[in-house]
């Protein structure tokens, strides 16, 4: 007599259920359901019951969760968590592989799935081929997104951008030379793309290193400087190249700290508080004054002279 039971798949927490055998009668019995006689036929003993084979297809047989046919006492029965498969039914529902002795996953509608299927199913798709990223394959996140390294490209060039540098736009990401050249504001004076930092004079964007003193190179960001036809000037250059001598003192007229204002008469300047007469020294900025004999004077004193 050969016996048979169901079979417990791999990693099953179930309980194996009440086996069965089949065999050929020797004996005289009946069929526990239909009464007919099993000597020398071939019978199924469930539960301390003999019936014959059609009998235990239909009323014993488990029924496969896949094909929903029963499973005869000749077939091969795999069981989990009190579910039933032939085992030609038991298959990935994906890849349709046998799944016989392998791991596997029970989802939803009782359908089984292969490892590799699962991890494909749960894994992050690509934002930009919209394929799964599986564990090994390189990738780009960003904002909760993610691409396969190969898929990351720039908007503008469509080249691979990678793991490398880039500049986000809306929905939109651009490599630094596209993002340069499509956005960045240009330099008054190179005329190249301003990447990062820079400064404003006069509504016009600079480089840092570009807007410097025409005489001493040294940057003039954040520093007190004179312009001059188009030139700018540190403070030291203005004074020592630049700035007019006062007629007066003979120290450069710059415009800075006292003496802003200046007063300018025939070819000679002077710091206004520098301009006053040359006898009694009351100050004549803004005042009526005298030349005479190239001094100045004011409007009284050259009568008493």
């Amino acid at each position: 007599m050969a016996a048979a039971a169901s079979q417990q798949l791999p990693g099953s927490p179930a309980a194996r259920p009440g086996s069965y055998t089949v065999g050929t009668m020797s004996e005289r019995f009946d069929c526990h359901y239909c009464r007919d006689p099993l000597q020398g036929k071939k019978y199924v003993q469930k539960e301390g019951r003999h019936c014959c084979v059609k009998c235990f297809e239909k009323f014993c047989a488990n029924t496969c969760t896949e094909c929903k046919k029963p499973i005869g006492a000749d077939s091969k029965e795999l069981h989990f968590k009190n579910r039933y498969w032939h085992d030609n039914c038991f298959r990935c529902f994906k890849c349709y592989t046998s799944l016989v002795n392998e791991p596997f996953m029970l989802r939803e509608n009782n359908k089984v799935w292969c490892s590799n299927c699962t991890a494909t199913e749960d894994a992050p798709r690509c934002k930009g081929c919209f394929k799964p990223i599986i564990a090994g394959d390189q990738n780009v996140e960003y904002k909760k997104m993610v691409w396969h390294k190969d898929c990351f490209t720039c908007s503008q060039c469509k080249q691979v951008i990678g793991s490398g540098s880039f500049f986000p736009k809306g929905d939109d990401f651009y490599c630094v030379s596209c993002h340069e050249h499509k956005f960045a504001k240009t330099c008054a004076k190179c005329k190249n793309p301003i990447t990062s930092g820079g400064l404003t004079y006069q509504e016009q964007p600079w480089h840092s290193e570009c807007f410097i003193c025409s005489n001493c190179k040294k940057q003039l960001g954040g520093k007190r400087f004179t312009a001059v036809e188009d030139q700018f000037y540190c403070v030291e250059c203005y004074k020592e190249c630049v700035a007019k001598k006062c007629a007066g003192c003979k120290n450069p007229i710059t415009g800075f700290g006292r003496g802003t204002s200046v007063v300018n008469y025939e070819d000679e300047s002077w710091h206004d508080y520098c301009f006053k007469c040359t006898k009694c020294a009351r100050g004549l900025a803004n005042k009526r004054f005298v030349c005479h004999n190239g001094k100045i004077y004011c409007a009284e004193c050259p009568k008493r002279l």
